[in-house]
């Protein structure tokens, strides 16, 4: 493997095969609710970013209590991560925040994962998180959407915040020990092939845990859906995309783990997906362009610890 793969991390952590439980709640953004503005991020739709999950309006224990008896059936697992993933995961009260954590203990979970936006870390929830872990002894990590390290991109896509709150919130994050992932956009319209090397170095520095990629999809009805239709931007090819995950790897700290390369969504509610291909075939595309070049993760993860210095030894 030429990535640090996220299926290898898991089997390394826990000892075996492990699967992700997605948790749906009927939960809002402070991009949407006006908050700090209206309409959400120009590419999000109104179901946010889950994809085949059960309805958000199903009691948390049952969501959960349902796909792992699904999951468990097919795959023969006993191993699982609750990952409560759709819109923003800590944007609420202290207490119902708590309350909704607490239903995650369940036979067999080994982690909680919680999505949420860098400007929804506070460490009053990061204690909580602590206490939890501590008393469970499951492992937290903490997803943040962060797209793009473009300030201009951001402001583009409405993501209503910059890097300074990214960067706070990791730091917030990493005082109580939790695990990051970072979920970047390789291939917004706005940005460049240097903006890809940017990011790589920028979450090095900052020493993220994982990293979880994918292609941007433009959902139908969305603020992103008026400017590809009114050809405000076009999307580049899929090898356009090889590219720039090809160029990411090789900047990005060979220790962060790699979630995914690209993602996938409900393609009939979307206007663009993954170049109109399956996703796995960009994943073996990317897969095969590695092999080709022969890269791995990190081969030019050499810009840290006092590069200037290293003439003096």
């Amino acid at each position: 493997m030429r990535y640090n793969s996220y299926s290898e991390h898991l089997k390394l952590r826990y000892g075996s095969k492990v699967y992700k439980i997605p948790v749906n709640l009927p939960l809002t953004c402070p991009n949407r609710d006006g908050n700090l503005s209206c309409g959400g991020c120009a590419f999000c739709s109104e179901d946010g970013a889950a994809f085949e999950n059960i309805s958000s309006s199903t009691p948390i224990k049952d969501q959960i209590k349902e796909n792992i008896r699904v999951i468990g059936e097919k795959y023969g697992a006993d191993k699982f991560i609750i990952y409560f993933q759709n819109f923003t995961n800590t944007y609420m009260p202290l207490g119902e925040f708590k309350a909704m954590i607490n239903e995650a203990c369940y036979d067999g979970v080994c982690a909680v994962y919680v999505s949420t936006r860098p400007d929804c870390i506070r460490e009053d929830y990061m204690e909580f998180l602590a206490e939890f872990s501590k008393k469970t002894g499951y492992d937290i990590c903490i997803e943040l959407g962060l797209q793009t390290v473009n300030y201009k991109t951001l402001a583009r896509i409405n993501r209503g915040h910059s890097l300074a709150e990214f960067i706070d919130a990791v730091l917030t994050v990493k005082k109580f020990g939790f695990d990051i992932c970072a979920h970047i956009i390789l291939n917004l319209p706005w940005d460049t092939i240097d903006d890809c090397v940017e990011c790589a170095k920028f979450l090095s520095a900052l020493k993220v845990d994982q990293v979880k990629l994918h292609s941007l999809y433009i959902p139908k009805g969305t603020p992103m859906a008026d400017m590809f239709e009114t050809g405000e931007f076009s999307m580049g090819t899929m090898y356009d995309y090889v590219e720039r995950v090809v160029t990411f790897l090789e900047y990005l700290s060979p220790k962060i783990v790699i979630q995914r390369l690209i993602g996938r969504a409900k393609e009939d509610h979307t206007l663009f997906c993954n170049y109109g291909v399956s996703w796995w075939k960009i994943k073996d595309n990317i897969d095969s362009e590695l092999e080709l070049r022969d890269i791995c993760q990190g081969n030019k993860f050499t810009y840290l610890s006092g590069k200037a210095l290293r003439r003096f030894e």
